[in-house]
């Protein structure tokens, strides 16, 4: 080594260096890796003309989003309307079954403390300033009795309690089927349209005001409550139509068969035979009753104001007519015949409800559109309050005592 040039020993020295160098900061090539996301699609001709819109600011088509948000925006504004609704019928309606106690209660003091006045005057034997003292002060409490007993016999405060009740409870009804439309399904137009019209008519069957819009309360003849928008959403399909269509049916389809729908039948026809007919005839009967007793009241209690100011010995009538019109004023609004009115009227009507919702449900021949057969066999059991088995049993008596030319002896309704 020692005779090596210089030169040669520099240029060996520098080299193994940059040798050294460019090995110490030597990147090895990976090799090339291709990665593969499986499942996911292929960009498909609406994604590539959605960016393309977005790329040239072009307004996007989202009808069917903004349609539903509105359904749904509406149908949040009806549910707070009818949460509302609720609470003033619930309200209202302690209201008035407060003001029927209060009315009665005051009613009756008064006329009870007239024919005492009465009764004293009469036995007093008093002449002079003390008998006009004591005739007079009966009559003008029998006069301001009978006009609020007049009054009271108007409104009917117990029947008008009874309407707020129902009333709230159907709300409450309706606030939980749209807590669940809202919840479970995609509200369209035709749902915010149906809300809308229950709403109304509901509001009409049962008014909150009692000047101008009050329920008659003597009306000639029992009519059954209606609560319901007239149903147009059931069309009854010709002859020709359903016996082709039942001709593809298979035994049994969406729940339904042949067999349900006779017993649906046999079901709505023992409602319109029995239990129908028997609230027409226990609405009639109290509605009778109540005006019997809405005109005795008054008229007694005007006999004995007409008897305690006549000079002579007709305080006694005074006093006899004064005590039996409190006890005709407690049977009427103590025994609330208004209310019983009130209630048979409701139940008269939710049974007419329950005839129409099985009829509609019938007349539609295509068993796919219809709800499931064997949900709505138990809606109808429990509306009823039967059992399944107990539904068909009835429907079975009911064949067999229609073939024999026989009617049942047995109501549709157990609930009530």
């Amino acid at each position: 080594m020692a005779s090596l040039p210089a030169s040669s020993l520099l240029s060996s020295s520098s080299s193994s260096r940059r040798t050294i160098i460019q090995a110490a900061i030597h990147v090895p090539k990976l090799p090339n890796l291709r990665i593969s996301v499986p499942g996911l699609p292929k960009t498909s001709t609406n994604s590539i003309k959605l960016v393309e819109q977005l790329s040239l600011n072009e307004p996007i088509n989202v009808i069917p989003s903004e349609s539903l948000f509105t359904s749904t925006a509406h149908l949040h504004a009806i549910l707070q309307a009818v949460a509302d609704r609720v609470e003033m019928h619930n309200n209202i309606g302690q209201q008035r079954d407060n003001w029927n106690s209060l009315l009665l209660n005051s009613i009756n003091a008064i006329t009870l403390t007239a024919s005492a006045l009465a009764a004293g005057a009469s036995a007093a034997g008093a002449v002079g300033a003390p008998l006009l003292a004591l005739k007079l002060s009966s009559a003008l409490l029998f006069s301001a009795a009978t006009g609020m007993l007049v009054m009271m016999n108007k409104i009917q405060p117990s029947q008008l309690a009874e309407e707020q009740r129902n009333a709230a409870r159907l709300f409450k009804q309706l606030q939980n089927q749209i807590q669940s439309l809202i919840m479970v399904g995609a509200p369209t137009q035709t749902d915010v349209d149906s809300t809308m019209a229950r709403v109304l008519a509901l509001d009409k069957a049962y008014p909150l005001p009692l000047l101008g819009v009050m329920l008659e309360k003597f009306p000639k003849t029992f009519k059954p409550a209606s609560w319901w928008p007239n149903s147009s959403n059931y069309k009854a399909k010709t002859k020709n139509e359903r016996a082709h269509f039942d001709g593809k049916q298979h035994e049994r389809f969406n729940g339904w068969s042949h067999q349900l729908e006779a017993e649906m039948r046999e079901v709505v026809e023992i409602i319109k035979t029995k239990d129908a007919e028997e609230y027409v005839r226990l609405g009639n009967l109290a509605l009778k009753i109540n005006k019997t007793l809405a005109i005795s009241g008054p008229l007694l209690i005007g006999i004995a104001a007409l008897s305690s100011a006549i000079v002579g010995d007709w305080s006694v009538v005074a006093a006899v007519a004064g005590s039996l019109a409190a006890a005709v004023n407690s049977f009427e609004h103590g025994g609330q015949i208004g209310m019983v009115f009130e209630m048979y009227r409701n139940s008269a009507g939710f049974l007419g409800l329950l005839e129409e919702s099985i009829n509609g449900t019938l007349e539609e021949a295509d068993w796919e559109k219809r709800e499931n057969g064997q949900v709505f066999e138990t809606k109808v059991a429990l509306k009823l309050g039967r059992s399944l088995s107990q539904l068909r049993q009835l429907a079975s008596k009911s064949a067999a005592a229609r073939q024999e030319g026989i009617s049942i002896d047995e109501f549709a309704s157990k609930l009530f």
